[in-house]
C-alpha cells in the first residue's frame, strides 16, 4: 500500500481513495465532505449572529401585514390592532439588532397596556399575534399572585407556564410573550402608597417590576413554591414581550372627571372637542391608570398604553359571521362533522346580537346565547336521521324562553 492511500481524514478517517479531495496540512488532513459540513456550520453561525439567535421558528412580519392577519381573527378595534402592530414589530426588530457595535442605540422594550370591557377582545389580540408570530404564549391571570412567601402563586410563577407552552426550550421560552389578564386587580387599594402588607395588591406590582423589564430568574421546572434542594431553570426575561390586559372598571368615571376638569377655563375648547360620552376609554392617558391605583413605576414598565372600544350591535353582528374562526363558522363546522348542513336566519342573528347587547356580555355573551339555543339540537340531531337544521328567530327565541337566561337578564 502506497504512502498516499494511507492518508485519511483527521475528521471523519475516510482514506484518501474513499474521498474526491484530501487537503493536507502539516500534521492533519481534511476531506472534501468535512469541509462542506464545515462551511454549513460556519454559515449557520453567522446567520444566528446577525439574528441576534433569533429562534428560527420565528415568522416576522411587517406591521401591515400584522394588522392584515389581526383583521381575519378580529373585527373592528383598528387602533388597538394599529398600536400593537408596531409594537409587536418593534420588539422583534429589536431581537434583531446586532450585538457587535458597541456604539451602537440600545432599543428598550415596549410592553403593553390594553384596556377594555370584559369580551371586548383584549385576550384574542394577543393571542392571535402569538399564533401569527410561532411563539410561545401563555395567559396568566394576575388575581391569582401574590409576594413570595404568601399563600398564592409567586410572580415568578409566570414564566414557568411560559416554559410549558415552550416545551422547557429556553431559547425559545426567552422570545415568547406573556399575556397578563386581570392587571387592574392587582391595583393598590388606594391613590396614596400603602402603610401596611397589600401583599396581593401593591406587593405584586413591585414584585413585577423586575419582570417586565428584564432581568434573570430562577424558576421552578413544575412550578409551585421554591425549596433549597429544588433544581431551577435560569430565565432571562429582557426579550420576553409582556402584554397586560384589564376591564379597569370605573375608570371611565377618573377619565370624565379629568375631562371635565380640561373643560373649565378660558382656554377650553368644548364645542372645537365633543368628549364621546359612550366611549370614554379612548381618551384614555397613563394619569388614569395612576389614579386607577397602578404604580408609577410599573406604569414606566408598560409604555404602549391602547384601549378597546366597546362592542355595539353592528360591530357584534359582524362577529358572528365574519372572522376566520367566527362562531357560526364554528358550530357550521360542529353540525357538518355529523353530516348536518346547518343554517341561521339573518333574523334569528339580529334578534342573538340583540340579546347580547341587552346582557351586556360583549362578544362572550354571543357564544353563550348560541349554546343554549343550539344546545338540544346539539344533542338530538347526531341520533337522528335529518341532515338540515335551520336556526329561525322564532326557535331562537323559544330556546331562550325555556333556558334560565332569563335569569340572567334579571342579575345584569
Amino acid at each position: 500500500m502506497s504512502k498516499e492511500e494511507n492518508l485519511q481524514c483527521s475528521f471523519c478517517g475516510r482514506k484518501k481513495p474513499e474521498t474526491d479531495l484530501l487537503i493536507a496540512g502539516m500534521d492533519a488532513h481534511i476531506c472534501d465532505k468535512c469541509i462542506e459540513q464545515a462551511h454549513g456550520i460556519v454559515e449557520e453561525e453567522i446567520a444566528e449572529a446577525k439574528t441576534g439567535g433569533l429562534s428560527k421558528d420565528l415568522t416576522l412580519r411587517k406591521p401591515r401585514e400584522i394588522k392584515a392577519f389581526l383583521d381575519q381573527y378580529i373585527i373592528g378595534q383598528d387602533p388597538t390592532k394599529k398600536a400593537m402592530s408596531v409594537a409587536v414589530y418593534n420588539h422583534y426588530k429589536r431581537l434583531l439588532q446586532s450585538k457587535d457595535d458597541a456604539d451602537e442605540v440600545e432599543i428598550e422594550k415596549s410592553n403593553i397596556v390594553l384596556v377594555g370591557e370584559t369580551g371586548t377582545g383584549k385576550t384574542l389580540v394577543a393571542r392571535t399575534i402569538a399564533k401569527m408570530l410561532n411563539v410561545p404564549f401563555s395567559i396568566v391571570d394576575a388575581t391569582v399572585l401574590t409576594q413570595a412567601g404568601y399563600v398564592g402563586e409567586d410572580v415568578e410563577s409566570i414564566l414557568s407556564r411560559l416554559l410549558q407552552a415552550a416545551d422547557y426550550d429556553v431559547e425559545k421560552a426567552q422570545q415568547g410573550i406573556i399575556f397578563i389578564d386581570e392587571i387592574d386587580k392587582i391595583a393598590r387599594k388606594g391613590d396614596n402608597p400603602s402603610i401596611t402588607r397589600d401583599v396581593s395588591g401593591e406587593g405584586v406590582q413591585q414584585a413585577l417590576l423586575k419582570l417586565l423589564e428584564g432581568t434573570v430568574v430562577n424558576v421552578a421546572p413544575k412550578g409551585g413554591r421554591k425549596h433549597p434542594d429544588q433544581k431551577f431553570i435560569e430565565v432571562d426575561t429582557k426579550d420576553i414581550l409582556f402584554i397586560a390586559g384589564g376591564a379597569f372598571s370605573g375608570i371611565d368615571r377618573i377619565i370624565s372627571k379629568r375631562l371635565n376638569m380640561q373643560a373649565v377655563g378660558y382656554s377650553a375648547s368644548i364645542d372645537e372637542d365633543k368628549v364621546d360620552e359612550e366611549n370614554l376609554l379612548q381618551y384614555i392617558i397613563p394619569s388614569d391608570l395612576k389614579s386607577f391605583g397602578l404604580i408609577p413605576e410599573i406604569i414606566g414598565r408598560l409604555p404602549v398604553l391602547s384601549y378597546m372600544n366597546p362592542l355595539d350591535a353592528k360591530t357584534l353582528r359582524a362577529i358572528l359571521t365574519e372572522p376566520k374562526n367566527s362562531i357560526i363558522k364554528q358550530y357550521t363546522k360542529l353540525f357538518a362533522m355529523d353530516d348536518v348542513a346547518f343554517s341561521m336566519t339573518e333574523e334569528a342573528l339580529l334578534y342573538i346580537v340583540g340579546k347580547a347587547v341587552e346582557y351586556k356580555l360583549g362578544a362572550r355573551g354571543l357564544r353563550s346565547l348560541c349554546e343554549a339555543i343550539l344546545t338540544d339540537a346539539m344533542f338530538d340531531m347526531p341520533s337522528s336521521e335529518e341532515k338540515e337544521f335551520k336556526v329561525t328567530k322564532e326557535y331562537a327565541e323559544a330556546k331562550l324562553t325555556k333556558s334560565g337566561l332569563k335569569k340572567l337578564r334579571a342579575a345584569s
